[in-house]
């Protein structure tokens, strides 16, 4: 009776041995698992909501076999947009999309990052600053100082949308403009009244007149966020093209990812830049002729009495960027150099 009691004792160890053998993989594999949150400036509405968070989402989730994955939140679900910085800088969250607007004034070349007024003319030449020239990784090497890795999304050009057409100087300073950052002041300096809505406060103050114009992104920015249905004037040249949207991570969730799954999130953003720049350029002319002919926008070019304005104005406010740091001194310097080579100054 004992040795069969004993045997029978020996078959449940064995059984219970087997069974948490069996759940080891399926334990580790839950634990090789990584959950990233991650902020937007964008609102979900943003059409690069989708067409670059998502993308990034899904990339990295291919890349990494689902080890790592993105759990997104839009704009002001988590932190107002200018608490984002600081909500990944000390690893309350391990990843956010942001402007360089939003950076916090120790970072010198957040002010060039987001754009300067009138500078490029195409955006292939601010592709060509941020990573041929250089430039993005100057900003990187600064935002690195206080514990955030820095990647741009890509390069674009901001337009403005306004309810009342620009065909004069006078016309220009009656706009009432919903802007951020550099831009916010360049447009101050000019003579118009510029003001910081967060995003999802966009819409609302454009339909009740808190403004009468704003800017997100160009085309799509506008269409996507339901703009022109209140503004129908889309204004042009652009007031800048950069890489107004970039992707920032605390640097240690960021070290602290095995080798293998810190190269995808590297190389993907990497890749991302590209494939987004190109790809937002053929959007933005589908975008422009469907709002065109579906919701009567109009192009409005500004006058040459407002671009003669505005150009003086915007060169005083590069030399205003150059002397916040020498690092920002440093790449306006090589801003200058840049467009005398291409023959826009002298």
């Amino acid at each position: 009776m004992a040795v069969s009691q004993a045997r029978k004792g020996l078959r449940t160890a064995l059984v219970a041995a087997v069974a948490a053998t069996a759940l080891v993989p399926a334990i580790a594999s839950a634990q090789d698992k990584i959950t990233w949150k991650v902020q937007s400036h964008w609102p979900s509405a943003s059409s690069s909501f989708k067409d670059s968070l998502v993308r990034l989402k899904d990339e990295v989730g291919r890349c990494t076999n689902g080890k790592l994955e993105l759990q997104l939140h839009e704009a002001g679900a988590l932190f107002p947009a200018k608490d984002t910085f600081n909500a990944v800088k000390r690893g309350i969250i391990q990843m956010a999309t942001i402007s360089p607007a939003y950076l916090p004034e120790t970072v010198t070349t957040a002010g060039i990052a987001s754009g300067l007024p009138f500078a490029f003319r195409n955006v292939w030449e601010a592709a060509y600053f941020h990573k041929h020239l250089g430039f993005e990784q100057m900003i990187r090497d600064e935002v690195a100082k206080q514990g955030v890795y820095y990647s741009t999304d890509k390069v674009y050009p901001t337009e403005m949308v306004s309810k009342i057409p620009v065909n004069s100087l006078d016309d220009f300073k009656k706009l009432k403009v919903r802007s951020s950052g550099a831009l916010q002041r360049f447009l101050t300096e000019a003579g118009a009244a510029a003001s910081y809505l967060a995003g999802p406060e966009l819409y609302p103050g454009l339909s009740t007149g808190v403004v009468n114009a704003a800017h997100w992104g160009a085309v799509q920015g506008a269409q996507s966020m339901g703009l022109y249905e209140v503004a129908k004037y889309h204004i042009r040249p652009a007031l800048n093209i950069a890489g107004t949207d970039a992707f920032i991570i605390n640097q240690k969730a960021l070290e602290k990812l095995s080798p293998d799954v810190r190269k995808c999130v590297i190389d993907k953003m990497d890749e991302q830049f590209w494939l987004r720049t190109n790809e937002y350029e053929y959007q933005e002319q589908i975008a422009l002729a469907k709002a065109i002919k579906s919701q009567g926008v109009q192009v409005n070019q500004l006058p040459p009495e407002v671009l003669d304005h505005l150009s003086k104005v915007a060169v005083k406010q590069w030399e205003e960027e150059g002397k916040k740091g020498p690092v920002a001194q440093e790449a306006l310097a090589k801003l200058k150099g840049f467009l005398k080579e291409l023959g826009y100054i002298d």
